[in-house]
């Protein structure tokens, strides 16, 4: 069998339907996004109750470390795109076969667009197989520098000790009666989530009360964790946050690091914020809370400190849903940060 060359035509055909393919997961393979991330122990797949300062559904979490529920246990609240995605069996189904279907697709349509009919050039059995190949080729080849790419981006998150250079005085906000009362909602069944404070798959779920000193202690974390990132000081970012978070947050500071620029975060202020939802499961406590904050946020050059992006004279404003956790019983101060969402 002849394989003829391939002409600049093809070649743009394919280069289209390439890009269509494997669009997902080069859009998935973005790190450091502002997404939501962490667990929410058995509420980790529901969505937290609506409140005053965030009346919008929170998004749900797309990155997380919490198990799957086991078989036989109470279905969660809400399900996560992912599990409620139906997988696509077969050939055509595989990304394999989207590539080489969209290759086809896309020549025939460059084909219609250019005049030359509908799949001018495939008109015999050879020159269809030989095409079919060539995409074959370049597809496997593009996704093995793809995956060579990921396993050396992962290694580089795993080792990348990123190093700061601004050192703000850290602002602490005095509870003042910004956090309003909320409404918990029902029990949700699942598997714990943290890797220090994990509860049993079987544990019971029950409401909490948070007391005023948890709501200061909540604003307290929130000024301290996004001065100790707006620092790179991974080590106040640890005693405040759990491994998982820890590990994201890393992640954002190392790629941060390999872009050649620092995000300079400082002077958060609480402006709001009200209770979702709170509660316990064995000897975990959770606490859901919708927080409107201002914060000075920047971007650098890290080498020259040259100022990239971000209003460097007025704070930028946010909205944010965090969930905390601890051990059952423990003081506020034991309060470390677990997951934050975005408003959908």
């Amino acid at each position: 069998m002849t394989i003829r060359p391939l002409t600049t035509r093809k070649l743009a055909a394919m280069a289209v339907a390439l890009s269509v393919a494997l669009a997902p997961a080069l859009a998935e393979a973005k790190p450091g996004s502002s997404g939501s991330v962490g667990s929410r122990g058995a509420r980790t797949n529901s969505p937290p109750a609506a409140t005053q300062t965030a009346p919008n559904a929170a998004a749900p979490i797309q990155r997380t470390m919490t198990p799957q529920a086991q078989p036989g246990a109470q279905a969660p609240r809400a399900a996560t795109p992912a599990a409620a995605a139906p997988a696509a069996g077969g050939f055509l189904g595989s990304t394999l076969g989207r590539g080489l279907m969209a290759g086809l697709v896309g020549a025939g349509i460059f084909g219609l667009l250019s005049g030359s009919g509908l799949f001018n050039g495939l008109g015999s059995m050879s020159s269809i197989f030989g095409l079919l190949l060539q995409i074959g080729l370049i597809f496997l080849a593009v996704k093995l520098v793809m995956g060579f790419i990921a396993r050396r981006r992962q290694g580089q998150m795993a080792t990348a000790t990123p190093d700061g250079g601004m050192n703000p005085g850290l602002q602490r906000d005095a509870f003042g009666g910004m956090f309003g009362g909320g409404s918990a909602s029902g029990p949700a069944a699942g598997a714990g989530a943290d890797a220090t404070y994990a509860a049993a798959p079987s544990a019971p779920v029950n409401e909490l009360e948070v007391s005023p000193d948890d709501f200061a202690a909540f604003e307290r974390k929130l000024s301290e964790i996004q001065s100790a990132y707006g620092e790179e000081d991974l080590n106040r970012l640890r005693r405040n946050v759990t491994p998982e978070i820890a590990s994201y947050f890393a992640e954002d500071l190392a790629e941060n690091a390999r872009k050649g620029v620092i995000n300079k975060v400082s002077g958060a202020k609480l402006l709001s914020g009200d209770l979702s939802e709170a509660w316990s499961e064995g000897h975990v406590e959770y606490a859901t809370v919708a927080m409107h904050f201002s914060v000075m946020d920047t971007i650098v050059e890290r080498a020259t400190g040259a100022y990239v992006s971000g209003d460097r004279t007025e704070p930028s404003e946010s909205t944010e849903i965090w969930t905390f956790t601890r051990p059952a019983g423990a003081a506020p101060d034991d309060w470390k940060l677990s997951a934050i969402q975005q408003p959908a």
